[in-house]
């Protein structure tokens, strides 16, 4: 018997302002999800005046979350996540992925999007070991005393700590300090997983990732910057790197051999796992 339909968030939740762009929506938008309005499908069109693959950088991303989760819960014994930024949900969440192998593995979201805290907490009532909590995950001193992470995250014991996707939405110029602040509250034993829109500084990438970024930062959703290697790296602090370090994402550790030449798009997204020692 199906579910009565006040089991399911309505399709503008309370809250949201479908006037503005959302990151989450537009970014649902990109990988062909059904919880976006024309003012985040916008966003992608005007991009894609210079860089009609733009939504591959949402792929890249969400194939680099997916190889990441299951990394991580396979070959390091971690059994606590905290993803910053969530976003919607699509399939293969984080909490999807890492239960899949450890079902016992804690995982906590946080965002502050009224559409996405809607969607969550709908699709995560009841489901054990999984929570969401609502803060801005710009401001870390908010996020460490938000009550679903204390309930749900040991800070006593290693976990990682997911920034995928986020932090290029940050437009400030002390990304590096926002990061030092997290890393900081991390105990020894503990993951970052970053990835982040890139400037290749190369001649057939860069006017590419300047262009969109551009588009992207002087649309209806106001961000996206696409920094370069050095400033991605600065952000990862003294974390040492899992091999294969900062690279694109769709080249941290592929699932198999690639039969096709990467996008001109998918040359300006990177990502990389450092851990605490």
């Amino acid at each position: 018997m199906p579910e009565p339909s006040s089991s399911y968030p309505s399709v503008a939740p309370v809250g949201v302002d479908i006037t503005r762009a959302s990151i989450a929506r537009v970014y649902d938008a990109a990988l062909n999800g059904k919880d976006n309005f024309d003012i985040d499908r916008a966003v992608l069109d005007q991009v894609r005046t210079v860089a009609p693959g733009v939504a591959e950088l949402a792929w890249a991303n969400r194939d680099f979350l997916i190889r990441v989760s299951r990394f991580l819960a396979r070959e390091t014994g971690i059994d606590q996540y905290l993803d910053l930024g969530s976003g919607l949900p699509t399939a293969e969440n984080t909490h999807q992925v890492v239960q899949r192998i450890n079902p016992d593995s804690a995982v906590v979201y946080v965002d502050n999007d009224p559409m996405v805290l809607a969607h969550a907490r709908a699709l995560l009532a009841g489901h054990p070991n999984t929570d969401i909590g609502e803060a801005d995950i710009f401001r870390p001193l908010e996020v460490m005393k938000n009550h679903e992470v204390r309930e749900g995250i040991d800070f006593s014991r290693p976990l990682a700590l997911f920034q995928i996707g986020t932090l290029h939405h940050y437009l400030g110029e002390d990304a590096d300090t926002l990061m030092r602040t997290y890393i900081d509250a991390l105990p020894s034993g503990s993951y970052v997983a970053i990835a982040h829109f890139y400037d290749p500084e190369l001649p057939e990438y860069s006017e590419l990732a300047r262009a969109m970024e551009d588009k992207f930062v002087h649309s209806p959703m106001g961000s996206g910057r696409f920094r370069t290697r050095a400033q991605i790296q600065s952000l990862f602090g003294d974390l040492s790197m899992i091999e294969p370090g900062l690279v694109l994402c769709d080249n941290w550790w592929p699932d198999g051999p690639r039969l096709r030449t990467l996008s001109a798009v998918r040359h300006c997204i990177l990502g990389g796992v450092g851990m605490k020692r």
